[in-house]
């Protein structure tokens, strides 16, 4: 009973803390060291030495080096006209479709999410031309800003995904095994909007206004065309990371290369644009490592206080079955979204939940997935959905307004996320196939 008491004395100094508003990095330092102190009397100097070498191990690994590469490829792609392009090249192949330029959002979002592995950076480099371009062509404002809420969130589960490495590093799991689970998951989820987005347009007409231009041949070959630059860094960072010729982290390098190259074939590399996004992609990693650094001292601290056994002793003590179990978590995942994001939501969330998964018999490549598909739903729940922000911006409308735009793919993720739990082999069959395990 002791035992539990700490546990749930530790967990709620933790609340208390990350929820007082100060950065979450601090707040899981702070957590972990007054635990350590208060609970288990250890002295000062002694967990100064394990919070040093826990954050150096937690922040300093090779597979991490990936994260700053990826985050550059999509930086310096934000600061182009490959927005622009996808615009143009998926109009003209997405406009027969009911709903019509709706689709560019949808589509848009998951081929940059290719290229970028971050949700914000997707959200913040369709939206800037989508946005505008929808509105002054009459189409619905909610539809329009919800799929792009919903969709942005595609770049945190098609790879490269930057939180599915973080899950991969710290579960110690393979990272080119959750990059190929998270494609058809990525997919899936695409397929829901575009065929909601569909049924929308077909009930009212009104919602995608009709356009009387004619395409001919040589127009779709364009537009085809237009999306040869993405399509390319697509093969060349996946491709070289099935192909065995490169791990992850190379294939990183590869692409911020290949980048670099395609930006100055364009001539939008200027010195401004190169400093911008080495600059941005430095700001970014250095949040992402700091926090990794963190949650590497709280999962030491957690397992000194054996806070993940004893809250694993609790629950098998509900006698819940493992999808009883997903249900509980999925709530808590969702509550946790409301307000962490979704970094923050699997560094301090995953030496707790994984051992009650594992143990319950499900398949941790798959967890991954379920894991982020719930750190997605962050993405576009108030107060701290940072899609939703970025929307805001764009749109200058409320945040009640965006949410309430967001809410239907809300949905629709929730759902795509029942189907995934249901049908496990959506996210294991590529897994499987490549690597035969």
């Amino acid at each position: 009973m002791e035992a539990v008491l700490t546990s749930f004395y530790f967990l709620l100094l933790m609340i208390v803390l990350l929820g007082s508003g100060i950065w979450i990095f601090a707040g899981m330092l702070l957590a972990s060291l007054i635990g350590l102190m208060l609970f288990l009397d250890i002295p000062l100097p002694m967990i100064g030495a394990i919070m040093v070498k826990r954050m150096y191990s937690g922040a300093g690994s090779w597979e991490i080096a990936c994260i700053p590469l990826f985050m550059w490829m999509g930086e310096l792609l934000f600061r182009t006209d490959v927005s622009e392009r996808l615009f143009k090249g998926l109009s003209f192949l997405l406009d027969k479709l009911p709903g019509r330029l709706l689709h560019v959002n949808v589509a848009g979002c998951a081929l940059f999410a290719a290229v970028s592995g971050s949700s914000t950076a997707t959200v913040a480099t369709i939206g800037k031309i989508t946005v505008d371009e929808l509105k002054s062509r009459s189409y619905s404002t909610n539809l329009s800003i919800g799929s792009l809420a919903g969709a942005g969130t595609f770049g945190l589960m098609i790879p490269p995904s930057i939180v599915l490495i973080i899950y991969g590093v710290l579960a110690e799991e393979s990272i080119s095994k959750l990059f190929l689970a998270g494609i058809l998951p990525g997919l899936l989820l695409a397929f829901l909007y575009s065929f909601y987005l569909m049924i929308r347009s077909l009930i009212n007409p009104g919602l995608a206004p009709s356009v009387t231009s004619q395409r001919n041949f040589f127009q779709y070959i364009q537009s085809i065309l237009l999306l040869v630059p993405v399509l390319i860094l697509i093969c060349i960072v996946l491709g070289s990371i099935y192909s065995g010729l490169a791990t992850p982290t190379e294939a990183a390098a590869v692409g911020v290369v290949a980048s670099l190259v395609m930006t100055l074939i364009l001539r939008q590399l200027t010195w401004e644009v190169f400093l911008d996004s080495l600059l941005g992609a430095l700001k970014n990693s250095c949040m992402v490592c700091s926090l990794l650094a963190g949650a590497a001292v709280m999962s030491t601290a957690m397992g000194l206080l054996h806070v993940p056994q004893d809250i694993s002793t609790a629950i098998s003590g509900l006698h819940l079955t493992p999808y009883s179990l997903m249900v509980v978590l999925g709530i808590f995942y969702i509550i946790l979204g409301f307000f962490l994001d979704g970094i923050s939501i699997t560094v301090m969330s995953l030496p707790i939940c994984l051992p009650l998964v594992l143990e319950a018999g499900f398949d941790p490549i798959w967890f991954g997935i379920f894991l982020v598909a719930m750190t997605e739903l962050a993405q576009i729940t108030p107060p701290v959905g940072f899609n939703l922000f970025v929307l805001q911006g764009m749109t200058g409308h409320s945040i009640g307004k965006v949410a309430y735009a967001a809410f239907p793919f809300f949905l629709l993720m929730v759902f795509g996320v029942v189907i995934i739990t249901i049908f496990p082999d959506i996210a294991l069959f590529l897994p499987k196939w490549i690597f035969g395990t």
